[in-house]
């Protein structure tokens, strides 16, 4: 699940995590086989588990 290249989506992903053992940015799910392509590739335009990373979304909201 290592990526040093980070993908537009997976920017703001909240399981998007630096490693600092590797060094690089990696994704925190387990991803399946065929995710584990795409994601490697940069063809995971729509990742099924993004969450968003942004903490104050919410507040946003509510102003």
């Amino acid at each position: 699940m290592r990526r040093k290249k980070a993908a537009t989506s997976c920017d703001l992903c909240c399981y998007y995590v630096y490693d600092e053992d590797e060094e690089c940015y990696v994704c925190d799910m387990n991803l399946d086989e065929d995710d584990m392509v795409k994601f490697l590739t940069g063809n995971f335009n729509d990742c099924p588990f993004f969450k968003s990373g942004d903490e104050y979304a919410v507040v946003r909201k509510q102003m």
